[in-house]
């Protein structure tokens, strides 16, 4: 694949050392792709207030900021754990058995400075992937959003970043990950299946589960506080995603169309297919349901962006839509409180987008894997690789997330008092109210 190829020479440029750097001085910047990079990174970046508006407006009045703020936060936590050292153990050459990368170069970023690899500044690609380091986290606080203590969640999400993401982006994106190189064409992970969606929505209910439901919860009615703000929230994410899918072709070419033009055409069918399936349910279409099937196609086509054609998105993002919208429906039955369905559209849709997307793969990336793998690769050869890759997502951000959850339940403390929980978020860990309300409820 083309992205691997591109990912295999910035790490060789890293593993090479310092003996590079004159060579990679002199190599001519590509401005189209290097323009269309930096206005990926923008794009993915873009989408951390869009998710904040989306979970906010979701939000009983009385949490609006405090919910805002875990995706504000992370903006900042993660952006400067990334500079130090996130970078270094996604992308630097495997330490400790492969659990995660290392490299002096990469340490604070100091060795890239002049670096230059297939036509992009290494800062550009830096950035670009730091971006997804901020954006995974904080999906997760949707699971356990309006009882959760806001110095709790910022010890866990830096944790979580550096133990969690860290390990699993070098394993699935850095070319000597073990899931990078599993099979004949290794995992399918274009942008983040895996990576993002499936360990932030397995961490996101285990998390849930953790500190239990809100208090009130299934009895009391919780409101969202904004849901025009939900609805712009949901647009400036399939803005934004254009940057997290195309922008993960690292080029501005051919690769970089396909992978765009699938995102639109998936949310556009998940949004569809779920406004049918509340015509038929429920009898309304709502405008949080239609959020919610954009989403659910959007994370859908996510690992499958650079190897399916519009077709196979029109069926992926019909397929979680569906999927999610059972998975929500079995919430309520099983009684958890996942509170704005960090699991059931980012962790299943993950899981959808990862599984099925092998049986709507083009034709050349087919013959481009049988030429590769000399005749042996094969739809239910990948099939196993991919649910090998998931399975591994699901159990290692599972086991790791209940141990940091743990941990930090023990030390700073994670779940709200039952005052701070009735008096909300927003007075009790940041003293303002969202709306100038004098009693928020």
């Amino acid at each position: 694949m083309i992205t691997k190829r591109l990912l295999f020479a910035f790490w060789l440029a890293a593993a090479a050392g310092s003996w590079a750097w004159a060579a990679d001085a002199a190599q001519a910047i590509d401005s189209g792709a290097t323009a269309w990079m930096l206005t990926s990174t923008a794009l993915v970046l873009l989408m951390v207030p869009g998710l904040a508006m989306f979970y906010g407006g979701l939000v009983r009045t009385k949490n609006v900021i405090g919910t805002m703020m875990h995706s504000f936060t992370a903006m900042g936590i993660m952006a400067f754990l990334w500079m130090v050292a996130g970078y270094s153990m996604s992308f630097g050459p495997g330490v400790l058995g492969g659990w995660f990368g290392w490299s002096r170069d990469y340490f604070f970023l100091n060795g890239i400075d002049e670096k230059i690899t297939n036509g992009i500044p290494e800062y550009v690609f830096a950035m670009f992937q730091g971006k997804f380091a901020i954006i995974t986290p904080a999906l997760i606080a949707g699971a356990f959003a309006e009882r959760v203590r806001f110095k709790g969640y910022v010890l866990f999400i830096a944790l979580w970043g550096l133990l969690v993401y860290n390990p699993l982006c070098h394993w699935v994106w850095a070319p000597d990950g073990f899931l990078f190189a599993m099979g004949a064409k290794g995992a399918i992970d274009f942008a983040g299946g895996t990576v993002v969606h499936i360990a932030s929505g397995v961490s996101g209910l285990v998390a849930a589960l953790f500190l239990g439901s809100r208090r009130g919860h299934p009895k009391a009615q919780m409101h969202p506080s904004n849901i025009v703000m939900t609805l712009m929230g949901a647009g400036l994410l399939w803005v934004g995603w254009f940057g997290f899918n195309a922008g993960s072709s690292l080029a501005s070419g051919l690769l970089t169309a396909q992978a765009l033009t699938v995102t639109q055409v998936a949310a556009a069918s998940g949004a569809m297919c779920w406004m049918l399936i509340e015509l038929f349910h429920q009898k309304k279409a709502t405008a949080i349901g239609f959020a919610s099937g954009v989403l659910a196609g959007l994370v859908a086509i996510t690992p499958a962006a650079g190897v399916v054609k519009p077709y196979g998105a029109v069926a992926l993002g019909a397929a979680a839509s569906i999927i999610c919208y059972s998975a929500i429906l079995l919430k309520g039955k099983l009684g958890y409180d996942d509170s704005l369905d960090a699991f059931g559209i980012h962790g299943v849709g993950g899981i959808v987008g990862s599984l099925l997307l092998v049986f709507f793969i083009r034709e050349s990336w087919m013959a481009e894997a049988v030429k590769s793998a000399a005749g042996q690769w094969g739809v239910w050869h990948q099939l196993e690789v991919q649910a090998t890759a998931v399975a591994i997502a699901i159990a290692y951000s599972a086991a790791l997330s209940f141990v940091l959850l743990f941990l930090v339940n023990k030390t700073v403390g994670l779940r709200s008092s039952e005052e701070e929980e009735l008096q909300g978020m927003d007075a009790s860990y940041h003293g303002e109210t969202g709306y100038g309300l004098i009693n928020p409820i």
